[in-house]
């Protein structure tokens, strides 16, 4: 079967709640994985499920969005596949932003006039999963399905962050609710599998994955021209007219990006034995910018639990449960614990590093780092301190933020030797002058 569908991937809003690391980049360009971007998630997705035309819809920060997507996907000249940007523009017919998913992506479907397709399918930017979208396509199109949403399944206690399906047994969805209260809950419970059921999972959330059928949403835009958004105006709009809804219930790992707690809790679980979301796949691999970097050097460090990249030069003490990013550099008798430094985006030249007076990109000697994110281009002096901990207030300087206990170094910031951010060191951390 073939199935002619076109993607079309939500770059987002400003990505106000992963500040800092949206500061100076959109939400799908921020790094990922220690050499990733979360852009190469919904991609990789799509091509491994056998999907070549890509849409890339941004407003925000999309420079070096743009730059990673011209410099990783390159289609050859005999096939027909692509990943384009779509950056909001203005037109004789709007001179505004994108106001929301629907908007965004009935502001730019006159760019996909030039191309055939059935089946749309709309994807989010930042969320972490692998998913056949192949397998789902094929239900939608088995259920004679107008509108598919996948959806997962949720407890009591997430299904109130998330918008709420009530499916029956046929996987029809008859009604949707945004955000249900606690009291609202047991009136939402869906036909689930007896495992999800036992988990207490009883409810089916969204997952902000849609396929349409491309007639279903060229009416519902017709019909509904004021309307800006799919989850609150759209997809309603299309239950209540009484348009065959399915539910594509979805079981394996995935997460929402939308906050610098669940990005820093989804960077460190990658460190797990067994990790829930898989980089060392054959079938499903995750594509990325090809760097040609030399391999990471490391000088008798300690390592439990870490997930180094490429490029790196190693001389700390001890790194624990920790992401190191591409080209990083880490000074001895540091030790890094329960973080994600994003590593650079060059390597300096020698004279640079071993000048006097400057503070070398990375982090320096007899360092603690822990509960962190160390975003691109970081200088850190010797003899810092940065620890985030629970009930550690939140917090913005110039250089750093705090956010969940987190602390996050920003972009190209210079930690002066000496510093002290977040909780105070250990009992049994000295300061030396080496």
């Amino acid at each position: 079967m073939i199935i002619k569908m076109i993607s079309l991937i939500l770059g987002g809003g400003a990505g106000s709640r992963l500040y800092p690391l949206t500061e100076q980049r959109s939400k799908p360009a921020v790094p990922i994985g220690g050499k990733y971007r979360l852009i190469d998630i919904p991609i990789s997705n799509c091509l491994n499920s056998g999907l070549k035309r890509m849409f890339v819809l941004t407003q925000f920060n999309s420079a070096s969005l743009n730059q990673h997507i011209k410099n990783t996907y390159h289609f050859d000249a005999f096939g027909s596949g692509f990943v384009d940007i779509l950056a909001a523009e203005q037109t004789r017919g709007s001179d505004k932003w994108f106001q929301g998913t629907a908007d965004a992506v009935r502001k730019s479907k006159r760019h996909l006039e030039n191309h055939e397709y059935d089946y749309i399918l709309i994807l989010s930017g930042d969320q972490l999963y692998q998913m056949d979208f192949e397998k789902m396509a094929k239900y939608h199109i088995e259920k004679g399905a107008e509108l598919t949403i996948a959806t997962i399944p949720v407890t009591a206690k997430d299904a109130i962050d998330f918008g709420i399906m009530k499916v029956d047994k046929e996987g029809m969805i008859g009604s949707f609710v945004e955000k249900p209260s606690s009291k609202e809950l047991p009136k939402w419970t869906s036909e689930v599998s007896a495992s999800n059921k036992k988990a207490g999972k009883e409810y089916l959330a969204s997952m902000g994955i849609y396929i349409f059928s491309k007639e279903a949403l060229l009416d519902l835009f017709d019909k509904h021209p004021e309307a800006v958004d799919f989850g609150k105006e759209i997809i309603p709009e299309a239950i209540t007219e009484k348009r065959k809804v399915t539910s594509y219930e979805y079981n394996g790992y995935w997460t929402d990006i939308g906050s610098i707690s669940s990005f820093f809790e989804a960077n460190i679980a990658l460190t797990d034995n067994l990790p829930d979301f898989n980089l060392f796949d054959n079938i499903k691999p995750i594509y990325t910018r090809p760097r040609m970097l030399p391999p990471s050097k490391f000088f008798g460090t300690l390592f439990r639990k870490v997930v180094v990249a490429e490029g790196s030069i190693v001389h700390a003490e001890r790194i624990e449960r920790s992401l190191i990013g591409v080209r990083s550099r880490i000074g001895q008798y540091t030790v890094v614990t329960n973080s994600y430094i994003m590593g650079n985006d060059h390597f300096q030249k020698l004279e640079e590093v071993v000048e006097e007076d400057t503070i070398p990109m990375g982090v320096g000697r007899h360092c603690i780092i822990e509960n962190a994110i160390l975003d691109k281009d970081c200088r850190v002096g010797n003899n810092v301190v940065i620890r985030g901990a629970k009930g550690v207030p939140d917090e913005e300087t110039d250089s750093y933020v705090i956010k969940d206990g987190i602390v996050v170094i920003k972009k190209r910031a210079v930690v002066p030797a000496g510093s002290r951010i977040g909780a105070p060191p250990p009992k049994d951390w000295t300061l030396t002058s080496s």
